[in-house]
């Protein structure tokens, strides 16, 4: 077992903004002509953040987010702690952060927020698609807000949660 003083200086050692995901994303987005803010305070504190088209990009960690086992071929999500010390403590904490993820979506949605949601496994393996996506999905969102600032208010929020256009990630 890990000397506690051990743990505590690894994990604070963990960012939580400004990650090699987010940057990657960041750069290509940038690259495609789209201007976006960062540090932008609304419900969440989303990475990447489109205030015009009102689009919110949260870039996941698969650990910290619960699609570790996935990535690491495992069988289930609860395969990912038989080995683990404290596995109830970490268990429950990625639990917490899964439906924190599903209240700040349903949230930003209920504000004419659009959500999109990507792994960072995703960004490493489809970065393009990812990019083609969000731009995508920017670029409809600025032209109805602009229709709609000419003509009647339309519903128009929703979650796209890695693409799928669903309320939960497609691979759950």
């Amino acid at each position: 077992m890990r000397d506690p003083q051990i743990t505590s200086k690894i994990m604070s050692s963990v960012k939580s903004r400004d990650t090699r995901p987010e940057m990657v994303l960041r750069s290509a987005l940038w690259h495609r002509g789209l201007r976006f803010r960062v540090r932008y305070r609304v419900t969440g504190r989303p990475d990447i953040v489109f205030p015009g088209p009102r689009v919110a990009v949260f870039v996941d960690g698969d650990f910290w987010h619960g699609n570790s086992w996935r990535v690491r071929g495992m069988s289930s999500f609860e395969a990912q702690f038989e080995r683990m010390n404290n596995a109830e403590f970490w268990r429950a904490k990625i639990i917490g952060n899964m439906l924190r993820d599903e209240r700040v979506a349903q949230d930003l949605a209920d504000a004419d927020w659009t959500v999109y949601r990507v792994f960072e496994s995703r960004l490493k393996t489809d970065l393009a698609s990812v990019v083609d996506e969000i731009e995508q999905l920017v670029r409809s969102k600025a032209a109805s807000r602009r229709r709609q600032s000419t003509t009647s208010p339309e519903e128009s929020n929703g979650i796209l949660v890695d693409g799928s256009g669903e309320g939960k990630c497609r691979d759950q």
